[in-house]
């Protein structure tokens, strides 16, 4: 693949009038938290049939699980198929415009619905995904906490104790994306049996928790350097109790291995839609730069002519090639039934998202005093583009996971 389908570029058109009239308009809203990104996300999935089409994909898989329960657990994947594709259009657009509505539906749908159906039981996925894939319910992933940030797991405080058939939730989460709205919160906690275990070695298990459950408390939105767009906040258990229902899989002894397990797994797909997000950045800086090296004039001509601003526009262009490259090698390796390993999505999201940072600063150079003004809008995707290089697990572990992957670590 080196090029959009025909079908791929009729969806970005139709994206990018849909932005046209119901994003760029409320961006200000968005960005001051005025309003929250759900209800024009609600409208773009039915605008364009998304809801629909998750929905029935939600419903044909089930049917199928239904018909050979021996193979519940072990399906994974995204709900929306083989449409990876017309998913990379959609978040590259909405990411040059508004990132943090991305943010937002990125990580209800491509963690929260990926890990339920990755891990959950026929009845679990029966009662939480259909509302979650049509976005009728928003929800939340939950793992990092205060005190561990990319020592994921070995620094994780949140604990469960079993009290019978049940358990009970105590800890608190943070950098929680969805977290202050979240309909629905997919939490990872430690297994304490009181026997005195290392608590770096205890077992991760997985919950699916809903609002206003006795002893839950989401935050208020932080407030950000950029992602505006995106609420994120913090989670607080105190004594929640969660019955076996609740556990994703139902059972501590998960045939797929321990919640790090599916954590990983879900590491890997957020690193390859970083990447999907950096396009749309640079995509929308370079479209920015363009025009206005065009129409901006300094001693009587076009800042286009002179060769600093030539030389910006050139490593724009050049960034732009590679990063759209590696999108489409993971499209085609995804057609080919051959996705990245989590060492080669570290590695597309370490680069990914320092070119999009890059680009974005390069922006605002450009601009010169223009750039620094929110009214140009380059300004906003400086602050977007930042977050990138932290999302996701920071770059400088990903640097780690890469050298693992070549060092067979």
């Amino acid at each position: 693949m080196f090029e959009w389908s025909e079908t791929d570029l009729m969806v970005r058109d139709a994206v990018r009038a849909f932005i046209d009239k119901e994003v760029r308009p409320n961006l200000d809203a968005l960005d001051s938290g005025e309003m929250l990104p759900y209800p024009i996300l609600r409208k773009l999935f039915s605008q364009f049939g998304i809801d629909s089409m998750g929905e029935d994909a939600v419903a044909k898989m089930l049917a199928r699980e239904s018909a050979e329960p021996s193979e519940g657990g072990k399906k994974s994947g995204s709900p929306f198929g083989d449409q990876q594709s017309m998913m990379a259009v959609l978040i590259s657009e909405l990411s040059g415009v508004c990132m943090g509505m991305v943010s937002a539906l990125g990580v209800s749908i491509g963690l929260g619905a990926t890990t339920i159906i990755s891990r959950g039981t026929l009845a679990q996925k029966q009662r939480w995904l259909a509302d979650i894939v049509t976005l009728r319910k928003v929800a939340s992933w939950a793992i990092t906490e205060p005190d561990s940030g990319s020592d994921a797991f070995g620094g994780m405080k949140t604990r469960v104790e079993r009290d019978g058939e049940d358990y009970i939730l105590n800890g608190q989460k943070t950098f929680i994306t969805n977290g202050p709205f979240a309909d629905v919160m997919i939490v990872y906690a430690k297994l304490d049996e009181g026997d005195g275990a290392d608590k770096r070695d205890r077992k991760v298990l997985t919950f699916v928790l809903d609002k206003d459950m006795d002893g839950l408390t989401q935050g208020k939105p932080f407030k950000k350097m950029g992602l505006h767009s995106s609420p994120t906040g913090e989670l607080f258990f105190d004594n929640v109790r969660l019955g076996k229902d609740r556990l994703l899989g139902e059972t501590e002894d998960h045939q797929g291995g321990d919640g790090r397990e599916s954590a990983r797994a879900s590491f890997t797909a957020e690193r390859i839609g970083v990447g999907f997000m950096a396009l749309g950045v640079i995509d929308e800086c370079h479209r920015l730069c363009v025009d206005y090296a065009r129409d901006r004039t300094l001693w009587g001509q076009e800042i286009g002519r002179f060769q600093l601003i030539q030389l910006k526009l050139a490593k724009m262009e050049v960034a732009r090639i590679n990063v759209r490259n590696m999108v489409f090698n993971v499209l085609e390796r995804g057609r080919a039934g051959k996705p990245p390993s989590l060492a080669e999505a570290s590695a597309m999201k370490l680069y990914c998202s320092e070119a999009a940072t890059e680009v974005a600063m390069e922006a605002v150079q450009l601009f010169g005093g223009n750039g620094y003004m929110s009214e140009y809008r380059v300004e906003q995707l400086a602050r977007d583009a930042k977050s990138l290089m932290i999302y996701a697990g920071s770059n400088e572990i990903q640097v780690t996971h890469i050298a693992k992957g070549l060092l067979g670590k």
